[in-house]
């Protein structure tokens, strides 16, 4: 519980400066031990020791009083200090139980019990010194007894306030901490999002931009293309420059926010039906693919899994035409319901070259395979890149 006092808060007076409410119960506190000074008191016969000039005592009465504006900052020793002061002078007696209901409330309750037993020690002194006039049988142990268990009530009332303190600073802090654990899975699931979209813009822009890199390359080496080709690559130059601002759009829309994309609504994914146009693309733009299909019709193939596919698919045949230009490139699709969906792309290297670039793009697949529930495995056996990817294919 430690932990949890703040400086300057009810449950650690004394340590900071004093809050308008701490003011408050101060004075509270020394006008209603100034008041307990006041008090006339009926003395007994045979005294033990003289007794204090009234005017001593009374004076002592109100320094105790004010003395308690101390007690945030040592409230052990004046409690201590004033409960030894009031076996001899009684005005003070006030005063020091309310620094003991103060210790009961700033202080451990093994301190709090310790202090009360000083107090009622003190006491049954106390008028055993000064006897008081009451007119009852034992009334020396009637007085002893009633200030003990006043004494007790007490310290009691101060733990119960200490307690109920700690409870809500307790809660306090939980509701903090839970505050904040909710605003850490907030921004962690932000980071993942963006992370996603990230995964998204590299595997679908970078697929179009490199067409776009190739066909502007033939426009740059072939100037005096026919007219005709050069139509049909401006064609493609337009086309693939489209798809990829609607690509771009689309993610935009998604970094916009629900209710703030693109009113026409967000395209079609792509899926593992799309590849063969993913497939003739690549083709048309110079280079060689040789595409193996799934045997079968496609049944119960998950959206999902389709389109990871198709971003698998998509990633390795950027990969080959940025790091093995010319090379002939194997895209085969296997499996079924039940047995998953197997995608194999592989083609061999350039010369020179040990495996393709930074491999940012294949470490997210593979984070979007596992994902999925799948696996993907990546690189280069005998020559050639391999990238292999299973995944789930339940049965319909």
């Amino acid at each position: 519980m430690a932990a949890l006092i703040r400086p300057g808060s009810r449950a650690a007076p004394g340590q900071g400066r004093r809050t308008p409410r701490d003011w408050v119960v101060d004075t509270l506190f020394v006008l209603l031990a100034a008041g307990g000074s006041l008090l006339p008191t009926a003395p007994g016969p045979g005294p033990k020791l003289p007794l204090p000039p009234d005017g001593v005592d009374f004076a002592l009465g109100l320094v105790a009083a004010a003395t308690l504006l101390l007690r945030r900052r040592w409230p052990v020793e004046l409690v201590v200090v004033l409960t030894l002061l009031s076996v001899f002078f009684p005005a003070v007696g006030t005063s020091s139980a309310l620094a003991l209901f103060s210790v009961a409330v700033h202080r451990r309750p093994a301190v709090s019990l310790s202090v009360l037993v000083l107090a009622i020690l003190s006491a049954a002194l106390q008028f055993w010194l000064y006897p008081i006039k009451i007119d009852i049988p034992y009334g020396y142990q009637f007085t002893v007894g009633f200030v003990a268990l006043t004494c007790l009530a007490t310290v009691a009332w101060g733990i119960v306030v200490r307690t109920r303190r700690q409870l809500m600073l307790s809660l306090e802090e939980r509701a903090r901490r839970a505050e904040s654990e909710q605003e850490m899975r907030v921004e962690q699931g932000r980071q993942r999002e963006r992370e996603r979209i990230a995964r998204e813009m590299h595997d679908a822009l970078g697929h179009r931009l490199s067409l776009l890199s190739v066909h502007a390359g033939a426009l740059e080496f072939r100037p005096d293309m026919p007219a005709d080709e050069l139509a049909v690559t401006a064609g493609v130059i337009r086309a693939t420059a489209r798809e990829s601002m609607d690509d771009l759009r689309e993610i935009v829309g998604v970094l916009r926010g629900p209710g703030l994309s693109d009113p026409g609504g967000q395209r079609p994914q792509p899926g593992i039906g799309e590849i063969a146009e993913l497939v003739e693309e690549s083709v048309a733009a110079g280079m060689q693919v040789r595409f193996e299909p799934l045997a079968g019709e496609v049944v119960g193939l998950p959206a999902s899994t389709g389109r990871h596919g198709y971003r698998i698919v998509q990633e390795g045949l950027t990969n080959a035409r940025k790091h093995a230009p010319g090379s002939l490139v194997h895209v085969e699709l296997s499996g079924g319901p039940g047995e998953g969906l197997t995608i194999e792309v592989r083609n061999r290297l350039a010369p020179g070259v040990s495996a393709p670039g930074s491999q940012v793009g294949l470490v997210g697949l593979a984070e979007r395979a596992t994902l999925a529930g799948g696996r993907l495995e990546y690189g280069v056996r005998a020559g050639e890149f391999q990238l292999t990817a299973w995944l789930p294919w339940p049965t319909a």
